[in-house]
């Protein structure tokens, strides 16, 4: 009997609907001083504004939040559903850090939150910040990249990666508001704006009405740093730039999907680097692999809006040259090719993008411009691979895009030698549930692949011209990597060296079956899957996360902490609470 896991459940649903007498934000909401937010009641019933009572520490709301809540008699829902009323004030701010307790009542209906309001140091802590999140990054990834990086003797690695040195390290809660398990928009999502939110949401409070970019808002770190610094912006990911991880950093819509709106929302906060994938929402709908439904043009108007384009290895390194101007790199249509298909096997969609850059250097381009701004810079840094190869349990090419990503750290740990100033953060936004289960071993005797799984056995990678990548991942002892949640499959034991695996494909009834490709593969064993029949892929897990960082304001990262929390120490670091701009 196949088991219905929370997990896939919570990742196949939009950001859920709120319930009745709803207030956001939420009930120990964080919120920095001063930033921008809205507030939103939702009634159960449909009332008259006079009926409506709303109280801030005791007081009438209108003197502590200032201004006058919008009143709508009667929201409505799917199929002209009646909802209840509500109000909502857009753009407030609250000046004193302190706790609130907000307070409201309309007939019989009662809800009450308390937000803690907090401030920041007069002074940064650091001048930059370099934020990197490997989509996905679990345990099991970190431990992959640095066995077949490095190499084992004797039960001792042979070398540490470059986040292994990081001096301070947290756990980190990873939950939606809705679901115990989570979703790479909302957990970015609250690190830039310091808000947890629901699945799929990204910058809003999910409220219950259909117009998904309507929602509540709350300000993302793009936004603080333009409004209270001078600092430069950059992003860089492997994925489309419209993805969740990169979206977070200035977007907001509760679902994640509303890409042609999130590349508006790009051009609007204007990241002085942005580097990665996603043309096609760039591109107006008369263009040939344009997925708009409209006639924008924003290669053109980010052009007139001072970036220069690149679109391959060769027009990065001339716009990097390029003094005055911001860069936008778009090099793929949609999300770019992993490491292992860009670097080595040329496979993937490689033919049609041969001249994609790497994360690595893409990274480099980021610092070399980005700290050319004597005010600092913000700069995150997405490996979205490790999360996309990890889906379709696909182990070895997410291990070596955690090795590139480590390598992208590295770069970073040399800029701060010379820069100290600098706070370097590395962490996921979720897990995935992989494993390291012991190794493959071809030279055990057997005719079956699975008896040659072994606990007792080390690899047998090398490493011949030392660039820090296996010279093969197809070696006769290599690391048995497993997830634990899955579709129906065929486990063959080995790489995918023809192209990123696809366990499972849709039959005639939309459900998701082993894929025959692989069944006739020596040795292979069909695993029936313990996920829904409409699960295409293994699904996102509970555990905390790891976060590692160096650097001033450091300090801050330790224990426990939920995502939210994260953006604290950033504001701080960067004493968002003060304007430092004039």
């Amino acid at each position: 009997m196949r088991m219905l896991l929370a997990a896939f459940a919570a990742t196949t649903i939009l950001a859920g609907a709120a319930q009745a007498a709803s207030i956001y934000p939420l009930d120990r909401a964080t919120i920095l001083a001063g930033s921008p937010f809205d507030f939103k009641v939702e009634l159960s019933k449909q009332v008259k504004p006079e009926d409506v009572k709303i109280t801030v520490n005791g007081q009438d709301y209108k003197t502590v939040l200032g201004g006058e809540a919008k009143f709508v008699e009667l929201e409505k829902g799917k199929d002209d559903k009646a909802l209840g009323s509500a109000l909502i004030l857009r753009g407030l701010k609250i000046a004193a850090p302190g706790t609130y307790k907000v307070e409201v009542a309309a007939g019989d209906e009662k809800k009450a939150v308390t937000w803690d309001v907090y401030g920041t140091n007069a002074q940064p802590k650091a001048k930059n910040v370099i934020f990197f999140l490997g989509d996905g990054l679990s345990v099991a990834h970190r431990t992959a990249a640095r066995i077949m990086s490095k190499g084992m003797t004797e039960g001792k690695a042979n070398g540490r990666l470059n986040m292994d040195d990081l001096d301070h390290m947290a756990f980190i809660g990873t939950s939606a508001t809705d679901s115990v398990t989570t979703d790479s928009a909302n957990t970015m999502s609250a690190y830039m704006t310091g808000h947890k939110g629901a699945i799929n949401s990204l910058g809003v409070y999910a409220d219950r009405t259909l117009d998904t970019l309507d929602d509540p808002r709350v300000e993302t770190f793009g936004e603080a740093l333009r409004r209270q610094t001078s600092k430069s912006i950059g992003v860089v990911t492997t994925s489309e730039l419209q993805d969740a991880t990169p979206a977070a950093v200035v977007s907001h819509t509760r679902r994640r999907d509303d890409k042609a709106e999130i590349t508006g929302m790009l051009l609007d906060v204007k990241p002085d680097v942005i580097l990665g994938g996603g043309s096609a929402y760039f591109l107006p709908q008369a263009t040939a692999g344009s997925k708009r439904k409209d006639d924008k043009d924003y290669v053109k108007m980010f052009q007139d809006a001072g970036y220069k384009l690149a679109t391959d290895k060769t027009e990065l390194a001339a716009a990097a040259g390029a003094n005055d101007s911001k860069i936008l790199g778009l090099f793929h249509t949609g999300n770019m090719d992993t490491t292992l298909d860009r670097e080595f096997l040329k496979k993937g969609t490689v033919g049609k993008f041969p001249a994609q850059p790497g994360l690595v250097e893409m990274t480099k381009v980021a610092l070399d411009k980005l700290s050319k701004n004597p005010e600092g810079f913000f700069l995150m840094v997405e490996a979205a691979n490790i999360d996309k190869m990890t889906h379709p349990l696909d182990g070895e090419r997410a291990a070596i895009d955690t090795i590139e990503f480590d390598k992208a750290v590295g770069l970073a740990k040399e800029f701060a030698a010379s820069n100290p100033d600098t706070l370097i953060v590395v962490t996921g936004d979720h897990t995935h549930g992989i494993t390291v289960v012991g190794t493959i071993d071809d030279t055990i005797e057997g005719t079956e692949m699975r008896e040659k799984v072994a606990g007792r056995s080390f690899t047998n990678y090398v490493d011949a011209n030392n660039d820090g990548y296996p010279d093969s991942v197809d070696v006769s002892k290599r690391l048995a990597l497993f997830v634990s949640n899955y579709p129906d499959h065929y486990e063959t034991f080995r790489p995918k060296l023809d192209n990123p695996y696809t366990p499972a494909i849709q039959n005639e009834k939309k459900d998701y079956v082993a894929n025959e490709a692989y069944k006739d593969v020596p040795g292979a064993v069909f695993v029936p899957g313990n996920l829904p029949k409409s699960a295409a892929t293994g699904a996102h897990t509970v555990d905390d996360v790891v976060l590692q960082s160096t650097g001033p304001g450091s300090e801050g990262f330790k224990g426990y902490m939920e995502q939210s929390d994260v953006y604290r120490v950033l504001a701080d670091a960067f004493a968002l609470g003060a304007k430092q701009t004039n």
